[in-house]
This record gives C-alpha cells, structure tokens and sequence, in this order.
C-alpha cells in the first residue's frame, strides 16, 4: 500500500474494541455460549482477538491461524509470505469458536480460515467478528460483529497497524497491483 492516512487512531480503535468486547459479551449470553475458542486470523486478527480476548476474559488460550497457504489466489498474486505456524491451543471438534480478523472485504481470508478450521476438526458453530467490515465481498460471508463500516473508492484499502498502538490507516494500492494485496493490504 501506498499513501496512507490515518482512517481511526489508536484512541478510536480501542474505543470501537470496548464497544465490540460488550456486543461480544451480549451475543455469546444470548446464543446461550458459556465456553468459546477464540481464534484470530495472522496478523491483524490475532492482535483485536488478544484485545477482546482480555476483555471478556476467555479462559481457554487464544487460537491463531495462518492462511497464507490456503488463499485461492495465492499463486496469482505472487505473495512472498512470512508464515506463521497455525497454533490451535484446543480440539476444535464441537466447540463454538469465535474467528477474528481485522478487515473484511472479498471474504477470501474467512474461507480459508474456515477451510484450516475444519482440516482440524469440526466445530459446533462458527461466529465472525472483524474490527472493519468495507464494500467488495465476492464471497457469502457475513460478520456476526462488526466495529466499523467502511465504503471505499476503487483502488483504497484500510489496513490494520500495530500492536502498540493498534489503527487502521487508510490507503492506495500502487498501480499494476490489483484490488488484492494479500495479507499486506488487509483485503479479506
């Protein structure tokens, strides 16, 4: 990415990660779940998941995944990625697993997520909670908790920065680069 602005500061992030732990809390007590596995998605995904993780004080470790391997445009794209080992503390097998990710576009991250997911086991349910959620899904997939909405111009991307602190920066893919960078531009 190239040209980035700050979209939300570190202040508006933590303050939208608050208000989404409390919707958190409020959606797990009304789906009647007392024991979820929290999984985030590399790199992003795992730092909000450690955010809301704390917050609503999971006790089982927090889950992470890395996609790289099993992106559908893995070869297109030409990614170069750092791999990060998957590490699922816990059986996924009839859990009720909350996935985490940082920004929610095409919906290409979430399906390979799902597809790690279900290579190890099979989970009792599936909520999505994404800190951004902007315009251009080419898949079916839905959050179940969104922090923030974004409608973007062709060519923008929102990306989150951090950990310390966490914002979303808001920026311009170089020409020649397609709609989706990979894990770099946060097009999930």
């Amino acid at each position: 990415m190239s040209n980035t602005d700050v979209w939300k500061t570190a202040a508006e992030v933590e303050t939208c990660i608050q208000g989404m732990g409390n919707d958190l809390t409020t959606l797990l007590e009304v789906r009647r779940i007392d024991k979820p596995l929290m999984i985030g998605v590399h790199t992003g995904g795992v730092w909000l998941a450690q955010c809301l993780h704390d917050q609503i004080a999971l006790t089982d470790p927090l889950g992470q995944l890395d996609i790289s391997f099993y992106r559908d445009d893995f070869t297109r794209i030409g990614m170069h990625p750092q791999v990060h080992p998957s590490r699922l503390p816990v059986s996924v097998d009839n859990r009720h697993i909350i996935l985490v990710d940082d920004v929610l576009q095409t919906g290409r991250t979430i399906r390979a997520a799902l597809n790690i997911l279900f290579d190890y086991g099979r989970p009792a349910s599936v909520l999505l909670a994404t800190l951004a959620e902007r315009d251009g899904r080419e898949l079916p997939i839905e959050p179940n908790l969104v922090g923030l909405r974004a409608r973007l111009e062709p060519g923008q991307q929102i990306k989150l920065t951090g950990p310390d602190p966490l914002q979303l920066v808001l920026g311009r893919i170089p020409p020649g680069r397609g709609g989706n960078n990979g894990p770099a531009a946060a097009s999930s």
